[in-house]
């Protein structure tokens, strides 16, 4: 059985996060406030890549019609070399 599109409920994100290391970590979201809180350690959750590299502070954020455009566009960002990941954070500063 396949999962509901749940684009209705609420837009998805795709987000570049620079953590204190100057690491970059990219996830997907459709509560971006929520979710920044949870890998800060505020809130329950978050990923475990970025629980030892606190604090994380957005850099990037992209609105996407569908969580599976999200994921898509997830693997895409994921896939670039950090210089392309530091230009795509240059050309859109959040």
């Amino acid at each position: 059985m396949s999962r509901p599109d749940t684009s209705s409920e609420a837009s998805w994100q795709v987000y570049l996060l620079r953590c204190a290391d100057n690491s970059l970590y990219c996830g997907i979201t459709n509560r971006i406030h929520t979710r920044l809180r949870q890998h800060n350690g505020d809130l329950k959750g978050g990923a475990r890549y970025t629980q030892s590299r606190r604090p994380c502070r957005l850099v990037y954020l992209e609105s996407v019609d569908s969580r599976q455009k999200a994921l898509r566009r997830e693997l895409e960002i994921k896939g670039l070399s950090k210089p392309l990941k530091e230009a795509l954070i240059q050309q859109t500063q959040v």
